[in-house]
């Protein structure tokens, strides 16, 4: 197993105490979760013409560098990395080796969401039969690591509504498989949501826990239309929501849950600095905020490098990253009973005073 990403930190001590944690991430894709060496492996087995004869010649072209400017730098990475997927073997491989990967930050609970389109497309691969491999690949895993993870199926906005139909029928006809969310993402600048606001309804009605990527590269207006039109139960990214007071408010009373994701927020443009990231504003404003890693080999992080960048750098205590966990454990897609199950289990593992029966 390969170490993880190099955290870039110096306190080693703070470092390692929040490794320790036992952590949730919401917002994790797979396709941005990808071993480099991995990567470097199937191009030479299948002569991909690409100039990756190590990592560091194929790099550049799957990892946000200093050159890297905005989203569509960011988006472009995703790009080269639909390539990779060449046989069912390989996309297992791939899938597996994420969770191992989430498992050896100490992740606890993940969701994991994929995008059946961008693995199936190089070889023209059925949708529906990717999705099985991946849930075969991830049900191994977390036998193998430890590590509880549920599947959010995930499409593109610059995709045919049709697209977005296959991928919601396909989430539904494998709820209990391990599929329990649907999501949209891609490109929110020039690709509205409205065309595929009825498939998320309609799989809401069917029992998928919704999330869509909205208040990332545009402002608060997603947010709105992703709850009020989509049934979002939580925002993809959602950073921009403190621009407008009224859907700060309408977040508040439908409880809707932040995925945030903060060094991607940086490297694709969305906030010009660090320290000029809003994560410490939605949590003071009392929006259910959580931290996530949202692509950990195109950004080169850990969950525990995010968590270290909170206190470092935007003024969280260690035990308002707690909180956050806690929090994404309450915001988890499953079944009632299975997420006080959940809460409770890492109020435990948290040292946090369980909670007393209602």
């Amino acid at each position: 197993m390969r170490a993880p990403p190099h955290d870039h930190d110096t306190d080693s001590a703070l470092r390692e105490t929040l490794r320790a944690l036992p952590k949730i991430d919401l917002h994790r894709h797979l396709e941005g979760s990808l071993r480099l060496e991995t990567l470097v492996e199937i191009a030479h087995e299948h002569g991909l013409d690409l100039p990756a004869s190590d990592i560091e010649a194929l790099r550049p072209l799957v990892q946000v560098t200093e050159n890297d400017r905005d989203f569509r730098d960011f988006l472009a990475k995703f790009d080269v990395l639909r390539r990779f997927y060449q046989t069912p073997e390989g996309v297992s491989r791939l899938a597996y080796e994420v969770v191992a990967d989430a498992a050896a930050d100490n992740i606890k609970y993940l969701e994991l969401r994929f995008t059946p389109m961008a693995l199936a497309k190089a070889q023209n691969f059925a949708l529906e039969d990717v999705a099985d491999w991946v849930i075969e690949a991830v049900n191994r895993a977390q036998a193998d690591f430890g590590i509880q993870v549920r599947l959010i199926a995930s499409f593109n906005r610059h995709e045919p509504v049709d697209v977005g139909r296959r991928v919601t029928q396909i989430a539904v006809d494998r709820i209990g498989k391990g599929i329990t969310g649907l999501d949209l993402a891609g490109d929110e600048v020039n690709f509205g949501s409205g065309p595929f606001a009825p498939l998320f309804v309609e799989a809401h009605a069917a029992g998928l826990g919704i999330t869509v990527h909205a208040g990332e590269w545009t402002g608060p207006d997603t947010v709105r239309e992703a709850i009020e039109q989509m049934s979002a139960m939580r925002i993809g990214h959602g950073v921009r929501v403190v621009e407008d007071s009224s859907v700060v408010q309408l977040a508040l009373e439908r409880q809707a849950t932040f995925e945030v994701c903060v060094t991607s927020n940086v490297q694709s443009g969305v906030v010009a600095r660090l320290e000029d990231h809003p994560l410490h504003d939605l949590y003071s404003l009392n929006l259910r905020t959580t931290i996530n890693t949202d692509d950990p080999s195109v950004c080169d992080v850990t969950l525990t490098h995010e968590y270290m960048v909170a206190v470092e750098r935007l003024g969280f205590e260690i035990d308002d990253v707690k909180r956050t966990i806690i929090t994404a454990a309450e915001s988890a897609f499953v079944p009632p009973g299975e997420k006080a199950d959940l809460v409770a289990r890492f109020r435990k593992m948290l040292g946090l005073p369980a909670l007393r029966a209602a």
